[in-house]
């Protein structure tokens, strides 16, 4: 393949697409699946993908859609999480995403699950609060006492001890 595809520049591979084209791999030979079994098992869920499209994938010459990796993660039965990052999560690891570029481990499989943001300043507490109101629906976020285990040690951790969810009583 050139780098001009239909009269525009080729979009290169990050880091988290070559990390999803590796897991794509590990994780269909995990299932036990060949690429034509794969393809198939997507078409039963209404994704058409051929074979030839499933090892460009796994290449890293193609990239993976939204929808596409939505519906690997179904028929892999993993979460998408397991398909967009590395499997280590050690707290002296780091990953390598695209636009953000080295995170630890634990952080960044912290983020994207959905349990933080992906970056929290000492002290800011509001980072915590827009992270749940505008990542999580409402009954994914955590409550006030969960905030404080997020937060570096002493920062806002007295008062956020003493907030209590709405009815929550002392006894």
């Amino acid at each position: 393949m050139t780098d001009q595809q239909y009269g525009r520049r080729a979009i290169e591979m990050g880091p988290t697409g070559e990390t999803v084209a590796h897991n794509l791999t590990r994780l269909r030979k995990v299932r036990g699946l060949s690429t034509r079994q794969l393809s198939a098992a997507l078409e039963a869920r209404g994704r058409s993908l051929s074979p030839s499209g499933i090892i460009r994938m796994e290449k890293a010459e193609r990239h993976v859609t939204t929808d596409e990796l939505v519906a690997l993660a179904a028929v892999l039965q993993v979460n998408p999480s397991a398909l967009l990052l590395p499997l280590v999560d050690g707290p002296t690891d780091s990953i390598d995403i695209t636009g953000v570029g080295a995170v630890g481990a634990d952080t960044a499989w912290d983020w994207v699950d959905g349990k933080r943001p992906l970056h929290v300043e000492p002290g800011n507490l509001d980072a915590l609060l827009d992270f749940d109101l505008y990542a999580r629906p409402p009954r994914h976020r955590r409550a006030w006492r969960d905030v404080q285990a997020l937060l570096p040690a002493g920062d806002l951790g007295e008062v956020v001890a003493q907030l209590k969810e709405p009815g929550e009583s002392d006894g």
